[in-house]
């Protein structure tokens, strides 16, 4: 019974990866011969949808692209019907981006306790180098980035305000499916969130403020409003209700993913126009902080003499900021149609990065295991074989 039923499922999940396929077949050609986008925008985002739901039935790798998919989905929705988006029942949509974010970081601070904050007691150094390295590689790559590419001034902001926003929840998920230093990956993410509100206002009015007026003051009253509060919340929940409404800790992390979903879809609906004009350079910015984030982080690490699993992390952790954060305060700024733009695109390409750099790693630890045992067995063989002589 139970061999039948996953052969039914293989097959229910082949067929939606066909159906995908065949969906982006009709798109192109719709495409080339030149329908409008009435036609073929649909036959995209139902390739998103079949292919979304198809990964599920494939192996782990893929599987982990599921959500970044989705993600895309949303996006290509957003991108041929804005007004749809933008506009729900005569409410502008961008007012639910604060109050989401808020639900987002009560879900973080209900994941948190105290012991992930006295992490920097037990290691030090290890913090101090995970939390230099955020705080300087990516300001100063966002800022790189935006000059070179000449970006118009509130997107080179967005891209500013990016990389000056701490790691973000992913880079925990990403460091245990790699099998670096999970313990380190928590405290980094707790710590650098909990020193934001100084950090990302004074960042950005050093090296954004060239684009577009920065107040620091209500930057980080931001900040403390839409993120620390809600962590602190969340803290003293799970404090004090740890494990007695196990329905919410199952269901916070699905609120959570819906809830980035949402904002991404939002901002991709409002910042369309710019989007259609600079979309692909965007992504190519994205590209290419996001993975000279890894490659700094990790040798940051390395010149620091951290070990491997440390230096994984911390690559993690740089590479990979709180999306939600800078859309949030991008929102917060009213102007989440061009500030918010950077955060909108990078998101889902650094859950798609770290998913593929996370599970190469962990192939490659789980090789090396392989390696040892084998080592391991081969010696005490060999010990057998010269005791039997």
């Amino acid at each position: 019974m139970g061999s039948s039923v996953e052969l039914v499922m293989n097959i229910f999940y082949k067929s939606l990866l066909s159906l995908s396929l065949l969906c982006l077949l009709f798109a192109v050609i719709f495409l080339l011969v030149g329908y409008s986008a009435s036609v073929y925008g649909p036959l995209i985002i139902a390739m998103f949808v079949f292919l979304a739901l198809g990964v599920r039935g494939t192996n782990t790798l893929f599987k982990s692209f599921a959500f970044s998919i989705w993600i895309f989905a949303s996006v290509s929705f957003a991108m041929f019907y804005p007004e749809l988006v933008t506009n729900v029942g005569g409410i502008n949509t961008a007012i639910f981006i604060v109050p989401l974010i808020q639900l987002i970081m009560f879900g973080m601070g209900t994941q948190l306790s105290l012991k992930d904050f006295t992490g920097v007691m037990k290691r030090p150094k290890g913090v101090l180098v995970g939390i230099l390295c955020q705080f300087t590689i990516m300001p100063i790559v966002g800022i790189s980035i935006a000059l070179s590419f000449g970006f118009t001034a509130e997107i080179a902001a967005g891209i500013v305000l990016i990389g000056s926003c701490p790691g973000g929840v992913a880079s925990n998920v990403m460091a245990f499916i790699a099998e670096s230093d999970l313990a380190l990956s928590i405290t980094l993410t707790a710590v650098a969130t909990m020193i934001s509100p100084f950090m990302t206002p004074l960042l950005m009015e050093l090296l954004a403020g060239q684009f577009v007026p920065i107040d620091a003051i209500a930057m980080m009253m931001s900040i403390l409003n839409m993120i620390i509060f809600p962590i602190v919340l969340g803290l003293i929940f799970n404090h004090f209700l740890h494990g007695k409404l196990k329905w919410l800790d199952d269901i916070m992390p699905v609120i959570s993913m819906v809830g980035i979903a949402v904002i991404i879809t939002v901002i991709t609906a409002a910042g369309r126009d710019s989007l259609v004009s600079i979309g692909l350079l965007l992504i190519l910015a994205a590209i290419i902080h996001n993975a000279l984030g890894y490659l700094f982080g990790y040798w940051g690490g390395r010149l620091m003499g951290m070990d491997e699993n440390s230096c994984r992390t911390i690559a993690l952790e740089v590479g990979m900021q709180n999306g939600g954060m800078a859309s949030g305060l991008a929102a917060e700024m009213g102007k989440i149609a061009t500030v918010g733009l950077a955060p909108a695109v990078f998101g889902p390409w650094m859950n798609i990065s770290g998913s593929t750099l996370a599970n190469w790693w962990r192939r490659k630890a789980l090789k090396n295991e392989n390696l040892e045992e084998n080592n391991v067995t081969e010696k005490v063989l060999n010990h057998q074989k010269f005791s039997d002589k």
